[in-house]
């Protein structure tokens, strides 16, 4: 879908964003925001925004720009795009739900060790 050339109604346009980072807040778990997505995005913004993601994580991980352009099959503009965008506010706020996610995903694994050699 494109972009009408014609702008929207400001005031309109606030709420109907707002609504869609609603229903998005909504979202209960990763099984309905897949769903979510499946549905609602075409195959290629779900890559799309997936390697946006991706690209940002890694460039916070320090992985560097060659072995990041490679892997994730990005161009060098991309790249250069998200290097300069990660420190954003909302590039922050995500990798920060990646780094927990991360680390709890970590100790969980830890934890499964000890419980598992008690037994």
């Amino acid at each position: 879908m494109r972009l009408s050339k014609e702008p929207m109604n400001p005031s309109l346009k606030k709420q109907i964003e707002r609504e869609f980072a609603q229903v998005l807040a909504d979202l209960k778990d990763v099984n309905e925001a897949e769903t979510f997505m499946r549905d609602f995005f075409s195959q290629n913004d779900i890559e799309t925004y997936a390697k946006r993601l991706a690209i940002a994580y890694w460039m916070k991980k320090n992985k560097g720009f060659i072995p990041t352009k490679l892997n994730l099959k990005v161009s060098s503009a991309t790249v250069a795009w998200i290097k300069k965008a990660y420190t954003k506010p909302g590039f922050e706020l995500a990798i920060k739900k990646m780094e927990a996610d991360e680390w709890a995903n970590q100790w969980a694994d830890k934890i499964r060790g000890i419980v598992g050699k008690k037994e």
